[in-house]
């Protein structure tokens, strides 16, 4: 395996690793970024830029500015702007979404508040009338959607991962605040000035380039063995069964949207439609804990602080498993886990994983366009994880 990139000494055995992914893990095309204390340690890429291409015929290789749509992963960068209007005094985490979003108080949600909507507790995680993919680009209509949607638990009182409908909730609620959709204003005044490449909507400019590579399903190889996905038994059912919250949940867009469809990555969905590179994650989420080599810190520490402050704890009436959230991150969790109990950040279903840990400095960013069974914990992040952790 021809690996690109470059690696600061003492953290060699990440790049072990990563060679192991392509080896008995099973990517095809991937790269990872590390950033410790704002400088960049870890550099590396590999393999093929689109998923389906002939490794053997004349595949187009992964480059260093190689895109791909990193799915939930979305949502970690997304909650920048709504933490950034709390920080600029603009939006107010305790106060009740209906007060930005009168609509949104039908179907007994009136007493949501927007820290509720954050951390996956606003009670809205499906659709009784899923959206077409097309419905679900348009934003007005998605909105309209989760507003007139009757809650399914009383909001504040349990959480449920919000897996699509959180595009709608956040999108809406950074529109009556801001007068600008989120992936502008993220552009505008996030990752354009830190000259990140990553967007929630992507650019005509961008998706001519050929840059963005082609994402799809795969089965794990042989030859990951032990590490090859198996979900519990409750967890497989609650997939499985289509009256289930967890498979309503996923189902609220269908059928199911082609991810490479030029459509889908025009449209501006902050759940799971993100684009970007594994060094515009790391750099993003090094930017929220301090000044990177890419330029100044983003978030105040006291606003760091409330990104990593657990708000939802325990059993998940979607995932079927305990799982934490702060303000529109995913905490560390045996779900989920990340490199300390500290992190916050958020994994894209199928492999993708992006997080901050404070107490090591640290912004890390993985991005495949392989995409696996897996949904929180996928083998071949946490390989890099355990890598990582043996260079800190």
């Amino acid at each position: 395996m021809n690996i690109q990139g470059q690696v600061a000494e003492g953290f060699e055995a990440v790049r072990d690793a990563f060679i192991r992914n392509f080896e008995v893990l099973g990517d095809r095309g991937a790269a990872v970024t590390v950033y410790r204390d704002g400088r960049r340690v870890v550099d590396l890429w590999a393999g093929v830029r689109d998923v389906d291409a002939d490794t053997d015929g004349d595949a187009v290789p992964w480059t260093a500015g190689t895109a791909q749509v990193v799915r939930s992963a979305t949502k970690g960068v997304a909650a920048v702007v709504p933490l950034l209007l709390h920080q600029r005094g603009l939006l107010d985490l305790n106060a009740p979404v209906g007060a930005y979003w009168p609509e949104f108080k039908a179907g007994g949600k009136e007493r949501a508040l927007v820290r509720d909507l954050l951390a996956h507790r606003a009670g809205v995680p499906a659709l009784d009338v899923p959206l077409t993919p097309q419905q679900a680009a348009d934003g007005l209509t998605g909105a309209r959607a989760v507003a007139e949607q009757q809650a399914f638990w009383e909001p504040g009182t349990a959480h449920g991962y919000h897996a699509q409908t959180y595009s709608w909730l956040l999108s809406e609620l950074v529109l009556r605040v801001t007068g600008a959709s989120l992936g502008k204003w993220l552009a505008q005044e996030v990752t354009g000035p830190l000259g990140l490449d990553f967007w929630i909507g992507l650019p005509e400019t961008e998706a001519a380039s050929g840059r963005v590579g082609r994402v799809g399903a795969v089965e794990p190889p042989e030859s990951a063995g032990a590490l090859r996905t198996r979900p519990r038994r409750n967890v497989s059912e609650a997939y499985a069964d289509p009256a289930s919250l967890t498979r309503r949940a996923f189902a609220a867009i269908t059928p199911l949207a082609d991810e490479n469809a030029p459509a889908y990555r025009a449209a501006e969905l902050p759940a799971s439609a993100g684009i970007g590179t594994a060094r515009a994650l790391a750099g993003l989420y090094a930017a929220l804990l301090g000044d990177t080599e890419d330029g100044p810190r983003l978030f105040t520490p006291q606003t760091a602080a409330l990104a990593g402050r657990e708000l939802s704890a325990g059993p998940d009436r979607v995932l079927v498993v305990n799982t934490r959230f702060g303000p529109g991150y995913m905490l560390h969790s045996p779900a989920s886990p990340m490199l300390s109990p500290a992190s916050f950040g958020h994994p894209g279903r199928g492999g993708s994983l992006a997080f901050a840990d404070p107490e090591a400095g640290v912004g890390f960013g993985y991005v495949t366009n392989a995409l696996a069974k897996s949904v929180t914990a996928d083998p071949r992040a946490q390989a890099l994880l355990r890598a990582l952790h043996t260079c800190l």
